[in-house]
């Protein structure tokens, strides 16, 4: 995990474990550190507890998982020499706690928060967004993409959800050609025979099955002395289906989008009254959709007076690249977008949209909490020195505790300056003397290779983010720390009653 940390971390290739010789094994290429650690097997339990962590921090924040991780590892780490040295784990995570409380505090006491100046707000998001893909795949496109990113987020006005805001991959062109639409698209066709364009529609949005113009029974038999029979069983289910068309056109769609398969005589029926029909949409989509449109997802029709009916401006069968797609424009609150991804090729596309939710996460965490800190090393230099303060003001093993917490801070920025191909040990040596001489803004220049100032370069990281990977792999450490010795359980007797 080590080599994926940082702007110039490298990637791994995930292949997948297939028994079968002659199958082609599905592969992935990322440096995402959810990605990895939720993909590898591994027995040993202390490192599913970091793989939990990362989980975890991917599910809070959405980025700093490859940070957790190592953080964690470098806290037992350190751990490990202690107790060799005869110090007992106990000491050693009392000092923690109290290391871990100072460098919460110097976190808290070094971020920024612009909320109230909207240009300055934005201009502290697109920092955010090109610091966050700068150790992606994105790294050359980062400017467009993190246009695109704070365009996206901002459109949510501070709500944080995520359904409004949806990835499409569409193979062709290049990262380049990537772009934000208006509205909210939906990777299906307009059934043939209705209505391309649409204004200010009346939509329905349904989960029901409407392919029972045939008997799906299972295990029964009918028997029949003659094709007349049949035709009235025939006749029998297609009065059934009128019946429950008859039920949805009660509630005067405009556009009727349905979960599941829609039959020829029922689609025949609704565009018979008008009805534009979008038919198999994925449950993804659909859930998404209702959200955008304001609706709710309709399973029985008996309430037509009820209102559950969602509305945009416009409904539109739009190309992008040789695929046909529909557009939903002016939707409900007008928070809904896409952004649409073109690559050379899929697995190019899988990790550009990794990357994207990565930077989407960390700016919705920060459109929500408003705090920023500086990067580059800085924060955590900034928190060791703060930690070793207080080692100096300690007695005992306890200082010694907590003097190791600094060193696994500082070994952040070595790791990264590592990746970089730099001299780690000249680099961090200088980024300490710097902060220390009172260049609070001082960090490492990862493109150039040198301690430089953060604020100019606009190197920026989300409060809530180091926050949460500060915490999740303290508590990691200290739990497994405490661990003894690993007990394997017998298995749950069965008892026969």
């Amino acid at each position: 995990m080590k080599t994926t940390l940082g702007p110039k971390g490298m990637d791994k290739i995930l292949v997948s474990m297939g028994d079968n010789e002659h199958r082609q094994k599905a592969i992935t290429v990322t440096n995402d550190g959810a990605t990895i650690l939720s993909s590898i097997h591994v027995d040993n339990p202390a490192a599913r507890v970091l793989i939990d962590i990362s989980k975890v921090q991917d599910q809070e924040v959405g980025d700093g998982t490859t940070t957790v991780t190592v953080l964690a590892g470098e806290l037992l780490r350190e751990a490990e020499k202690l107790v060799q040295n005869k110090i007992h784990p106990q000491i050693i995570m009392k000092g923690w706690r109290e290391a871990r409380k100072v460098a919460q505090k110097v976190l808290e006491e070094i971020s920024v928060d612009n909320f109230q100046d909207k240009e300055a707000f934005r201009r502290d998001l697109k920092n955010l967004a090109l610091t966050t893909l700068s150790s992606k795949l994105l790294l050359h496109d980062r400017e467009r993409f993190a246009e695109l990113c704070v365009d996206a987020v901002l459109r949510l006005q501070g709500s944080g959800n995520l359904d409004y805001i949806k990835l499409i991959k569409k193979p062709g062109g290049t990262l380049g050609d990537s772009f934000l639409a208006d509205g909210f698209i939906l990777e299906k066709t307009i059934a043939t025979g209705c209505k391309k364009v649409t204004t200010n529609p009346k939509i329905m949005v349904a989960n029901t099955p409407l392919d029972h113009d045939k008997i799906k029974i299972m295990g029964s038999k009918v028997k029949v002395d003659s094709m007349d029979k049949v035709g009235q069983i025939e006749d029998a289910e297609k009065r059934k289906m009128k019946a429950k068309i008859d039920k949805i056109l009660a509630y005067k769609p405009d556009v009727f989008i349905n979960r599941q398969l829609i039959y020829n005589y029922p689609e025949q029926l609704l565009q018979q009254a008008g009805v534009t029909v979008i038919e198999h949409a994925d449950f993804d989509g659909v859930e998404r959709l209702s959200a955008v449109l304001g609706s709710e997802i309709l399973s029985t029709f008996d309430k037509p007076d009820t209102k559950v009916l969602g509305s945009c401006d416009k409904i539109e069968e739009i190309l992008i690249g040789e695929d046909k797609v529909i557009k939903f424009t002016g939707c409900h609150k007008n928070e809904a977008c896409t952004i649409v991804l073109r690559g050379s090729g899929q697995h190019i596309l899988d990790e550009a949209e990794r990357s994207l939710h990565d930077a989407i996460c960390v700016l919705v965490a920060a459109s929500k909490n408003h705090r920023c800190i500086l990067g580059g090393g800085n924060s955590e230099m900034r928190m060791s020195l703060a930690v070793d303060e207080l080692a100096k003001t300690m007695q005992g093993k306890q200082a010694i505790a907590v003097e190791a917490f600094a060193r696994a801070l500082r070994q952040l920025p070595t790791i990264i300056c590592e990746n970089g191909g730099y001299d780690a040990a000249e680099l961090v040596v200088n980024l300490r003397a710097q902060v220390t001489n009172g260049n609070l803004n001082a960090g490492i220049n990862m493109f150039d290779g040198k301690v430089d100032d953060m604020t100019k370069l606009g190197v920026t990281e989300c409060l809530r983010v180091k926050e949460q990977a500060l915490v999740s792999a303290t508590e990691a450490a200290e739990m497994i720390l405490r661990v003894d010795d690993i007990v394997r359980c017998a298995p749950r007797q069965r008892q026969q009653q």
